[in-house]
């Protein structure tokens, strides 16, 4: 049975795309990396990557093509140094050539290089084709497939779907909301104590908070940085930020602070009235996906496009709820919304490019339902019933995103995932599971089914709906 870690659903990454930006840029090091273990990397001449359906249908708002020359120049999504990244592609850009450190420089033109096919590929709509020429003339070349996420598969693991990023060391494996639930009646553990012992058969208690306090802090610094950058986001949409001026309202009377933490004790110290939370809710959720948009650094949760939602929601438990919340707070509401999270990726998917922006923005307010509901207090049916009622009402939800950027209508999209995420953990913590009608298992398959016959013009190629409906001229 399949076994995902809840790191593996919360990555940090560069924006602006899990599927897009992140899954190219893995694949990249990847190939490198492969082609350096056959000892064939030496005798490589020239390049060549060729970006079939959905990757490429949006791959320039996308910035996929960034992605990719930064994965093949080596450098790491989560470490690189965000104010690097327009520095080392105009590098390549400019003067048409790759550098792998001291071991390597190859010509590389971009424009050449880089080939965007509308074509889809069998497996799945975001496909990627590495080639290499060697010295001697002979071609080597390898396909990858960006399934959503950051996850990445090759085309020759035909079941890959059912293999990725697994691990058959948990003692308790979960396909299914009924299994959880089981495992959680039998063990008279909630969730975020039964995640927690499969983790630990990965890695030591103390890793796991380590790792788990790296997330928080990245999706902290990520909501204090877009809530402090003010301008317009980049890719000729001319959308204004709009983060900077809300949450400067909302802080008008607000003290001083120096820090990201500290600018989260003095949120946590004013007094906050109701159009104030919703308020609050949608600037946390803004902040972030208006850094994403610029291609700064964030946590998949489960992908870059909603990758607002779970801190939004996080940060409503600990500025609104509970004041006294702390670490372990955060690590159960972490713990839980990864769990949710990899239930919907193991049964449906959680690419828009293959189930629309219900399989992204749906299922983050799943999760974040999920993992709210826990720490108000709800039991684990209640959890499951929270998540089931946030992915109902985002069912049939398109990816349609104007000029292939996430934008329009993805920021504001998280904003209202996480405000359904709060009213379904409310509804399900009001509500006896027992006379619930849709189990989170028959929501999961329905997402799929759902998914599978939508038509593709509504699966992140901007062939349909606002991307098509509205002009570029307009904005």
């Amino acid at each position: 049975m399949e076994c995902i870690s809840i790191f593996d659903m919360l990555k940090i990454g560069i924006g602006p795309s899990s599927s897009h930006t992140l899954g190219p840029w893995r694949a990249a090091e990847r190939w490198i990396a492969e082609l350096k273990s056959k000892e064939q990397f030496h005798s490589v001449q020239q390049i060549r990557v060729h970006v079939y359906g959905s990757l490429s249908l949006t791959g320039k708002g996308h910035a996929t093509d960034y992605a990719l020359m930064l994965g093949l120049s080596g450098t790491d999504p989560v470490e690189i140094p965000v104010e690097n990244i327009h520095t080392i592609v105009a590098d390549i850009q400019e003067n048409g050539v790759l550098h792998f450190g001291n071991e390597k420089h190859l010509p590389f033109n971009a424009s050449n290089d880089i080939l965007f096919h509308r074509k889809f590929l069998p497996f799945h709509a975001n496909g990627l084709k590495f080639e290499a020429t060697l010295e001697d003339g002979t071609k080597k070349s390898k396909k990858y497939y960006s399934i959503g996420g950051g996850f990445v598969v090759e085309e020759e693991r035909k079941n890959a779907k059912k293999k990725i990023e697994t691990f058959n060391t948990f003692p308790y494996p979960i396909h299914k909301g009924d299994e959880l639930l089981a495992y959680c009646q039998k063990e008279q553990k909630s969730i975020s104590e039964l995640v927690l012992e499969n983790e630990r058969s990965l890695r030591t208690g103390e890793e796991i908070g380590s790792q788990l306090q790296k997330v928080w802090s990245t999706m902290l610094e990520c909501m204090y940085i877009g809530c402090h950058t003010e301008g317009q986001l980049p890719g000729g949409l001319n959308v204004k930020r709009r983060a900077f001026e809300m949450h400067k309202n909302l802080m008008a009377t607000a003290g001083s602070y120096n820090s990201p933490e500290n600018w989260l004790e003095t949120i946590r110290k004013t007094e906050v009235k109701f159009r104030q939370i919703l308020k609050w809710v949608s600037c946390f959720a803004l902040s972030v996906n208006e850094v994403n948009a610029s291609l700064g650094r964030v946590v998949t949760a489960p992908t870059n496009g909603s990758a607002g939602v779970i801190p939004s929601v996080l940060m409503y438990y600990m500025v609104i709820e509970n004041h006294e919340a702390d670490f372990e707070h955060i690590k159960k509401f972490l713990l839980v919304a990864g769990e949710i999270g990899s239930i919907f990726k193991k049964g449906a998917t959680i690419s828009a490019a293959m189930g629309g922006c219900q399989a992204e923005i749906g299922v983050s307010s799943a999760m974040a339902a999920g993992a709210l509901t826990e720490l108000l207090g709800g039991s684990p049916e209640q959890v499951l019933m929270a998540a089931e009622i946030a992915m109902e009402h985002h069912l049939g939800l398109t990816c349609d995103p104007i000029g292939g950027l996430v934008q329009i209508p993805c920021i504001e999209r998280n904003s209202m995932g996480a405000i359904k995420a709060i009213n379904a953990a409310e509804l399900a913590l009001d509500s006896n599971p027992e006379d619930a009608k849709v189990p989170l298992d028959k929501v999961v398959q329905t997402m799929w089914e759902t998914a599978k016959d939508m038509n593709s013009k509504y699966k992140e190629t901007s062939e349909g709906g606002l991307a098509v409906g509205v002009f570029l001229s307009d904005c």
